[in-house]
């Protein structure tokens, strides 16, 4: 290790990191370990990050993917992403002690899409094939009700029931970029289509894109901290590349930074999905300041103070 560092100027995206959505859902399973004692089941992983499903595995939190693996007698809680409504049912139907933990803001996309189902409208959800919130969206409502659609591609060759009576919904994770010319493909297509009254992917996914916009063109790299299966954080990569970074990487943790890649760099922006803890932005700033002499620019670009409420059953007294 030479005796002086090359310098480095770090621009710290703001916002990061956990959103009110996640926060919301971590707190639930503490709470319901705390209420109920361990184990307390969750179906899928709370939120899309091994740090925090671990931390809570050890606390007494077992994950599942699917109900039929839970025991009767047990809590159950539904991830941030959402579930089919045959699952709630389904714990209604053993009598089981169950929490749903979905996010307010994807309860909103369920909720729209019920209504205009209610209105004779065939929906459209624009959305990842696979991603557990699409998965959830979709089953709010019969099968063939919700259509989807990743890529501007799918709208030319989509078959819908009847033109003129259509509705979109989003995927709250999605890059807006990308879902802006989506849109746009499906009101050439289909002109009296209805949207949300008010933008389905979340203000969480928008700032921190927003962010990363920011500081993107600054930087000869860009590390977002997040998980692999999350969808919200693997948008970051693509907006910090599309916004002029020229080398931009996904990591989970500091072990997994490309150092090579990194060698001739003066100026590296930082950022991470909305599902990633800060203590894991603290350990890749950590482990640049042992690397290089380090000068951080913090570029905020949007103030949240969003909060949403656990569900009543773990705030009244046990």
């Amino acid at each position: 290790m030479p005796d002086t560092l090359p310098p480095l100027t770090l621009y710290l995206a703001a916002p990061r990191g956990f959103c009110a959505g996640v926060d919301r859902a971590i707190k639930i399973v503490e709470m319901a370990l705390e209420k109920w004692g361990r184990p307390v089941y969750v179906r899928h992983e709370i939120v899309h990050n091994k740090f925090v499903v671990d931390r809570l595995r050890d606390l007494g939190a077992v994950f599942v993917e699917h109900l039929s693996d839970c025991p009767d007698d047990r809590p159950v809680i539904f991830s941030a992403h959402g579930v089919p409504k045959s699952v709630p049912a389904a714990a209604k139907a053993r009598e089981m002690i169950f929490v749903d933990a979905t996010c307010p803001l994807v309860s909103k996309v369920h909720i729209e899409a019920e209504r205009h189902h209610d209105n004779g409208l065939q929906i459209i959800m624009i959305g990842h094939t696979g991603h557990p919130e699409t998965i959830g969206t979709m089953g709010q409502l019969p099968e063939g009700e919700v259509l989807l659609v990743e890529t501007e591609a799918d709208v030319a060759t989509i078959k819908v029931r009847d033109d003129a009576r259509l509705a979109y919904v989003t995927q709250t994770t999605l890059s807006v970029d990308d879902t802006i010319g989506i849109v746009a493909a499906l009101q050439t297509r289909f002109p009296a289509i209805k949207g949300p009254h008010k933008e389905d992917i979340c203000y969480a996914t928008t700032n921190r894109q927003a962010a990363v916009r920011a500081i993107a063109p600054d930087c000869d790299a860009l590390l977002v901290v997040g998980a692999p299966n999350s969808s919200n954080s693997r948008r970051l990569v693509e907006v910090a590349s599309k916004a002029g970074c020229t080398y931009a990487q996904l990591v989970q943790n500091a072990d997994e930074i490309d150092w090579r890649a990194l060698k001739t760099i003066t100026s590296i922006g930082v950022s991470a999905g909305a599902s990633a803890p800060e203590v894991l932005i603290s350990e890749v700033i950590d482990a640049l300041k042992s690397r290089y002499d380090v000068t951080i620019k913090t570029v905020e670009t949007a103030k949240e103070d969003i909060e949403f409420k656990v569900p009543r059953v773990l705030r009244a007294a046990s």
